[in-house]
């Protein structure tokens, strides 16, 4: 007999399902329950064998192949951005493509044998690229093995020496009042000088980062030259992308 999975539960394990691992003051702003609460919650997942507790939080089990995880929530919608994102690159560019399972399938649909250069941090896209005669350059850096992504002081030195005509950066979340955010420091070090070393910012993601909040921010709204997602957002969000001149496109 299945273990009893409640309603907030499994919200618990959707939202580690995309970094693979949650904070416990994460939590604490999702619901408006105790902290005791949140522990027994948190109690019973371990027991069941969903989670591992960590000091401040947890991970997924198996979280070695965290970005495996991640590549498989929303992946028809993170296809569909892939692909409108990719047809926006243009020959002789030169584009930088952060680590993430957006970002990937970017990189997927990029036509093979265009005559483009591609910077990326992450070990995977530079994998997907290999068979596609496409100019590639991996930075060098530390190896964060639970996402395949290069930072840490020796990414951040040669991104500052590159200029890119076009970058495509991943978020795990997006607020009014945070703008895009990640839950990993480094990664997000990554992703802000990016952003200042290119003349156009697109911003790939699923509509479940709307209204999210991680961490670590890396850029304001008006950063953005443009976001590319599967759904519209809301209003209110909608009417602030205006307001900073973002391009909205969504491939509905």
């Amino acid at each position: 007999m299945q273990n009893p999975i409640n309603q907030r539960q499994q919200q618990i394990l959707d939202r580690m399902a995309i970094d693979g691992e949650v904070k416990m003051a994460e939590l604490k702003e999702m619901f408006e329950v105790t902290e005791m609460t949140l522990r027994r919650d948190m109690e019973k997942l371990e027991q069941w064998g969903h989670i591992r507790r960590t000091f401040g939080g947890a991970i997924l089990v198996g979280n070695d192949i965290t970005l495996h995880e991640r590549s498989g929530v929303f992946i028809e919608e993170k296809m569909r951005i892939g692909k409108l994102a990719a047809q926006l690159i243009q020959p002789g560019e030169s584009i930088f493509l952060d680590g993430g399972s957006t970002t990937l399938q970017v990189a997927r649909f990029i036509q093979a044998n265009l005559n483009i250069t591609v910077v990326t941090n992450a070990l995977n896209i530079a994998a997907e690229l290999q068979g596609k005669q496409i100019s590639t350059i991996v930075i060098g850096g530390m190896l964060m093995g639970q996402t395949s992504t290069l930072v840490g002081p020796v990414a951040a030195e040669a991104l500052v020496k590159m200029a890119f005509n076009r970058a495509f950066i991943g978020t795990t979340g997006l607020t009014l009042k945070h703008g895009f955010s990640n839950s990993n420091m480094h990664e997000a070090e990554v992703k802000r000088l990016a952003i200042q070393q290119a003349s156009e910012v697109n911003i790939v993601m699923d509509h479940s980062k709307f209204g999210r909040q991680d961490l670590f921010s890396f850029a304001s709204l008006k950063a953005a030259d443009r976001v590319i997602t599967d759904q519209c957002p809301e209003q209110e969000l909608d009417e602030a992308f205006k307001e900073q001149s973002v391009e909205i496109l969504a491939s509905i």
